[in-house]
C-alpha cells in the first residue's frame, strides 16, 4: 500500500507482549514497545533473545499519553497487552522464576483479602492495568494525527481473555477486561479510519518460560479433547458445571456464575504464548481489515488455519 508498517506495543517487554512483538518482527514489520522500564525483554534466566535487537525498546507511563504520544504518529496498528490476574505483581516474577511457594504466597494475598478489589498499588490494581490503561491508550491513539494515509484503518488490538479462570481468579479481572472492550468499542465506533480487536485467549503457557503452566495446560488440553469426543446427549463434567450455572444466574451480575467460568476451562483449550503472538501478528496487517471485534480461542485457531472446530458448549 505504500505505507511502511509500524506497530506500537505496549508491555512489549512481558510475557505476551514478547511473543507479540516477536511475532510481528518475523513479517517484516518495524516493532516499537512501550514499557513502564523500557528495558528489553530477558528470558527466566536473564538473556535476551537475538531478535530483541530489532525493537525499538522504550520508556513510558501507558496512563500518561504525554509519555508516548509522539511514538503513535506513524503506527499503523497499536497493541495492548498490559494486564494482571492478581493486584500486585508478585505472581508473574513467581510464575518466571517457576516458584511454587512464590505462587501459592501470591494466591493467599489474593484471597485472603476482605476486599480484593480494595486499594492496593494503584499502579498495579486491576482498575488501572485491565481498563484503564487500555482505554487511555486507545484515546491517545484516536487523537494522534498520522503522519500517512491509508485506505484501510489503522487497529488497535487489545488483548482481553477468556472467562476461564474464575474462581481461581478474582471476578475484578474479567470484569475489568469486558468494562475495557466496551470501553474501546465507544471510543472506536465514531471513527472509520480505525478498527478495534479483541483478542481472548484461555490459560496461556509456555514450557520454558512459564514452567508451572505447562502441566495445567496438559490437563484442560486434554479435557478439552475429550469433551469434543464425547457423542452428544451423554452428560459430561462442563455439562453439569453448566446446568448449574443456569440455576444459580443472577440478572444483577455483569458475570455468568462461576460454574460457567469451571465450564469452560474444561472445554476450551489453553494457548501457546506463540500462538497469541501469532494471533496479534494477523491482525494488526493494515490489508487484513477483515479482522475486527472479539477473537476467542476458536476464532484465533481459525485465523491461524488450525483445522478444529469448538467442542459444543452446552455439551
Amino acid at each position: 500500500m505504500g505505507v511502511l508498517q509500524k506497530v506500537v506495543v505496549f508491555g512489549g517487554n512481558g510475557f505476551v507482549g514478547s511473543a507479540v512483538c516477536k511475532a510481528i518482527l518475523a513479517k517484516g514489520v518495524k516493532v516499537t514497545s512501550v514499557s513502564s522500564s523500557g528495558k528489553p525483554f530477558t528470558t527466566p534466566k536473564g538473556y535476551s533473545p537475538a531478535w530483541t535487537s530489532d525493537v525499538d525498546w522504550q520508556k513510558g507511563d501507558a496512563l500518561d499519553p504525554n509519555s508516548y504520544a509522539h511514538r503513535l504518529t506513524d503506527a499503523t496498528a497499536v497493541v495492548h497487552t498490559l494486564g494482571t490476574l492478581f493486584e500486585g505483581a508478585k505472581y508473574k516474577q513467581a510464575l518466571k522464576e517457576g516458584s511454587i511457594p512464590g505462587l501459592v504466597s501470591s494466591l493467599t494475598s489474593a484471597f485472603g483479602s476482605s476486599n480484593p478489589l480494595g486499594v492496593m498499588d494503584a499502579k498495579t490494581s486491576y482498575a488501572t492495568l485491565n481498563r484503564d490503561s487500555a482505554l487511555r491508550v486507545c484515546e491517545a491513539y484516536i487523537s494522534t494525527n498520522p503522519s500517512f494515509s491509508l485506505t484501510k484503518p489503522r487497529s488497535f488490538v487489545h488483548v482481553s481473555a477468556e472467562d476461564v479462570l474464575r474462581p481461581l481468579i478474582p471476578a475484578g479481572y474479567i470484569e475489568m477486561k469486558r468494562e475495557a472492550e466496551l470501553g474501546i468499542n465507544e471510543l472506536v465506533s465514531s471513527h472509520s479510519d480505525l478498527r478495534a480487536v479483541h483478542i481472548r485467549p484461555s490459560l496461556i503457557y509456555h514450557p520454558h518460560y512459564r514452567p508451572l503452566t505447562s502441566p495445567v495446560a496438559a490437563a484442560l488440553d486434554l479435557s478439552s479433547t475429550l469433551h469434543s469426543k464425547i457423542p452428544q446427549g451423554i452428560p459430561t463434567p462442563a455439562g453439569l458445571l453448566r446446568a448449574l450455572a443456569s440455576l444459580s444466574r443472577s440478572p444483577s451480575s455483569p458475570l455468568p456464575p462461576s460454574f460457567e467460568a469451571l465450564a469452560n476451562a474444561l472445554t476450551i483449550p489453553p494457548m501457546h504464548v506463540d500462538h497469541v503472538g501469532e494471533t496479534i501478528a494477523a491482525a494488526v496487517d493494515v490489508e487484513r481489515d477483515d479482522i475486527k471485534g472479539v477473537y476467542g480461542v476458536w476464532e484465533m485457531r481459525k485465523l491461524l488455519g488450525w483445522n478444529s472446530t469448538s467442542p459444543v458448549y452446552a455439551h
